[in-house]
């Protein structure tokens, strides 16, 4: 049997712990129910895409991606990085965080392979930019979904209030990447030749599941039904075409425990004081020293207890009218999730994905220039949106 890693291990006692809170009465039964159908559509969503994500990658789809990646770069490292960074933002900004993490990371670690390129710094451009650069519009991450309505602001006005901030945190952000990953690999490469998939059957019908999951998310389909549709396309092509590639492993059962477990746990917090404590963090001062409590306060709990949760706190704490602490209390749990494996959806889902493409992220490197960026990242943008 395969080894676990140390986050399944957490997974296992987050589930564990979330059991014990709900036998010695701190989470009612009820409340742990409420729970779970609360965060049913998110499991489903997280099956049905990671099964996506592994029989696309299967069916070659990403390595014929990375090749026009790298021919848009002529064989300049510096060019390749542009095209990442701007890759990656573009498609978090526009589709979500959530689907960059899936879909981008695999792309990213088969350019790597196909050029001879370390896989780190491709695969952490993606990580940093699914989060930072996810604060533009609504649909860009969960979290502004949750706010939209609480801020009163239509897309447009959404993104008139944030572009400033956005444009702060991708600056530093792509800084860092380059400084700390980037730099170091930099030299010129030879573009690989045109990748022709074994399949060319099982190529266009994964590359048609996962055009149809990114039309889902633009006309605002539900996440699960999305990426349900297009898993359930591509399972039935390899069932005809080649069913050595569906194995029990597919299913993400480990990420799958953690995410249940984390939100049972979290919501056992929230119970007994984590909102009362969120709101004396944040405080109720409407000025620039409250906006800042409220990024610092989104931030430092989204590494604690996840972004979802910590925003949700957060929001409780905030005065209503006090739309600029709302908006900064969004930066810091957009932007600030970058230190802690768990801290964001997406975090979660690219160390899966990393983890599959046998990638080894080396955790206390991960952890410090994390949270040196998630700090750096929150501020900046943070002043950006008091400019």
């Amino acid at each position: 049997m395969k080894r676990l890693h140390v986050l399944d291990w957490v997974g296992i006692g987050l589930f564990a712990a979330g059991g014990v809170a709900v036998a010695a009465g701190l989470l009612s039964v009820g409340e742990a129910e409420s729970t779970v159908r609360r965060i049913a559509p998110l499991l489903v969503f997280l099956g049905a895409v990671i099964i996506l994500a592994e029989l696309t990658a299967q069916a070659e789809v990403f390595d014929v991606l990375a090749d026009r990646l790298a021919g848009l770069a002529r064989g300049r490292t510096v060019a390749l990085f542009a095209v990442c960074v701007g890759f990656a933002a573009v498609t978090t900004v526009t589709l979500n965080l959530d689907t960059t993490a899936v879909l981008l990371t695999p792309v990213m670690l088969a350019l790597a392979r196909r050029l001879g390129l370390p896989a780190l710094p491709l695969a952490v451009t993606t990580v940093w930019l699914a989060n930072t650069a996810s604060l533009l519009l609504p649909v860009s991450n969960l979290t502004n979904l949750l706010a939209a309505g609480r801020v009163g602001l239509e897309p447009v006005a959404f993104a008139g209030q944030m572009w400033l901030p956005q444009l702060a945190a991708i600056t530093v952000t792509a800084a860092a990447l380059w400084l700390v990953y980037w730099r170091s690999a930099a030299r010129r490469f030879t573009p690989p030749p045109e990748h022709r998939p074994r399949d060319a059957v099982l190529f266009r019908v994964a590359l048609g599941a996962c055009l149809v999951f990114v039309a889902g998310v633009l006309f605002e389909v539900p996440l699960w039904l999305a990426s349900g549709v297009a898993a359930v396309v591509v399972v039935g092509a390899f069932v005809v075409r080649d069913r050595s590639a569906l194995r029990p492993g597919l299913l993400p059962w480990r990420l799958l425990v953690f995410v249940t477990g984390l939100f049972l746990v979290v919501e056992t917090l929230g119970a007994h004081g984590l909102d009362r404590f969120a709101g004396t963090l944040i405080g109720t001062d409407p000025g620039a020293a409250g906006v800042f409590r409220a990024a610092a306060t989104g931030m430092g709990l989204a590494n604690v207890v996840n972004n979802l949760p910590a925003y949700i706190a957060g929001e409780a704490g905030i005065g209503a009218g006090h739309r600029t602490q709302l908006l900064a209390l969004l930066i810091g749990v957009n932007v600030g999730p970058l230190a802690a494996p768990w801290a964001s959806l997406a975090t979660l889902l690219w160390w899966e994905r990393c983890r599959a493409g046998g990638v080894r992220v080396p955790a206390a490197q991960f952890l410090l220039t994390g949270a040196a960026v998630a700090v750096a990242g929150t501020m900046l943008a943070t002043a950006a949106l008091l400019v």
